[in-house]
């Protein structure tokens, strides 16, 4: 608990100059200042506002210590809020781009709305939260799923 207590308020120090708070858990935390980089492993746990991601490994790049990319893998699972609405997801890898506001969900890539129960799902999905926008792409010429229902 400790030790989880000091990757947390190194990580705070890290992200000082963010205009919103985010808390990151880990078992393990590794940060490299020369290459401005993190990477946390075992139960990683990201939480910025109402948004939660987590994943057993998780790589943090940055730029003047502010993040700029975060990169999730080996079971990545994340729960984002858009417009009032509630999204999960998952994927074989996870990314984050903090500046266009981006994700891109690679390999196994599943989005979940949760009130209505709409799904994407394709071997990559990029959401792109500024200007609301998906894109489901798919490899090998397999077909991309959309899944919803219509009421009669």
């Amino acid at each position: 608990m400790v030790f989880r207590a000091i990757i947390f308020l190194c990580l705070l120090n890290l992200f000082a100059f963010s205009a919103q708070k985010i808390e990151v858990y880990a078992k393990d935390f590794y940060l490299d200042e020369k290459n401005e980089t993190s990477v946390l492993t075992g139960d990683v746990e990201v939480k910025k506002g109402k948004d939660i991601l987590n994943s057993q490994k998780l790589v943090i790049y940055m730029k003047n210590k502010q993040p700029i990319k975060y990169i999730a893998t080996k079971d990545a699972k994340f729960k984002i809020m858009m417009k009032d609405k509630i999204y999960h997801g998952s994927g074989d890898e996870f990314v984050y781009n903090v500046v266009k506001d981006t994700y891109e969900i690679n390999g196994n890539a599943k989005i979940t709305e949760v009130q209505t129960k709409k799904e994407l799902i394709g071997d990559k999905i990029i959401v792109d939260r500024k200007n609301m926008t998906y894109r489901v792409v798919s490899k090998d010429k397999k077909p991309v799923k959309f899944v919803f229902e219509v009421k009669e």
